[in-house]
């Protein structure tokens, strides 16, 4: 007698999200309750962030990271979904543990191209005693500037504690600059799918990133999601959640990649 394939929302599956920056795990809330109740969810504080005690770091350590939440939550084998620079730690985490990652979703994801002047400059180490005075005296205002630009664009206030965010987001800006160029280099050892999620007119990451990201990973969907902006997790809860569980539908009944 032939069985019958069980609907993707009958399986389970372990997810594991990846806030942006700044950010925190509960960015996630509104889209981990519109999926099916039995998905095991993890959408813990990125180090730096919130209540994780490591100190804020780039993108390999934060992959480490990821491994230890999904070994405290006894989860050998996870979804990966990351938004913005978390992207690029799902990126890291699915190259360097490739048996550890099913899936991997991608929403407005750091990649090629998205690196700009204002990474750059708050990047820039201090060399020398000068060098490290003028660093320490501006860095800070420029760091609090480009903080209150970003959330005022995501909509969303400054969280407590913005003394620790601050060097936080300036850890990961040096990390931004110091490591996109490995993510890179690594995106072809990614076997896993992935599913990119990105808002053409995003005014944060470039869509031309997303494209870039599109080309280099060995299989790959890219769908839009317009009018949300950058910050799909907030802004577009159930167009995600939708994407999502389509997704993991077409993985697990299908032979063929998902890349076109």
């Amino acid at each position: 007698m032939a069985t019958t394939e069980p609907p993707v929302s009958a399986r389970t599956h372990a997810l594991v999200f990846l806030h942006g920056q700044p950010g925190s795990g509960a960015d996630w809330q509104q889209v981990t309750r519109l999926l099916p109740a039995h998905w095991h969810t993890v959408a813990a504080d990125r180090p730096g962030y919130g209540s994780n005690p490591r100190p804020a770091t780039g993108f390999a350590a934060n992959a480490h990271d990821v491994f230890a939440q999904m070994d405290a939550h006894g989860i050998q084998r996870a979804v990966l979904v990351g938004h913005s620079y978390g992207g690029g730690v799902a990126l890291a985490a699915a190259s360097m543990a490739p048996h550890r990652v099913e899936a991997v979703v991608l929403l407005a994801s750091v990649g090629p191209g998205c690196v700009n002047v204002w990474d750059r400059l708050l990047a820039a180490p201090g060399t020398g005693p000068l060098c490290a005075l003028v660093a320490w005296r501006l860095t800070p205002w420029i760091a609090r500037a480009r903080l209150a630009w970003l959330t005022w664009r995501q909509a969303r206030p400054l969280a407590p504690g913005h003394g620790r965010l601050w060097r936080t987001f300036l850890a990961e800006q040096r990390a931004l600059v110091a490591e996109l160029s490995q993510v890179q280099a690594a995106i072809a050892l990614v076997q896993a799918p992935v599913l990119l999620l990105a808002d053409p007119d995003d005014r944060l990451v470039p869509f031309g990133t997303t494209g870039e990201l599109a080309k280099m990973l060995p299989d790959a969907h890219l769908e839009l999601v317009e009018g949300a902006g950058h910050h799909l997790p907030i802004r577009a809860p159930g167009v995600v959640a939708d994407a999502l569980v389509a997704f993991l539908g077409r993985c697990f009944r299908q032979d063929a990649p998902l890349g076109g």
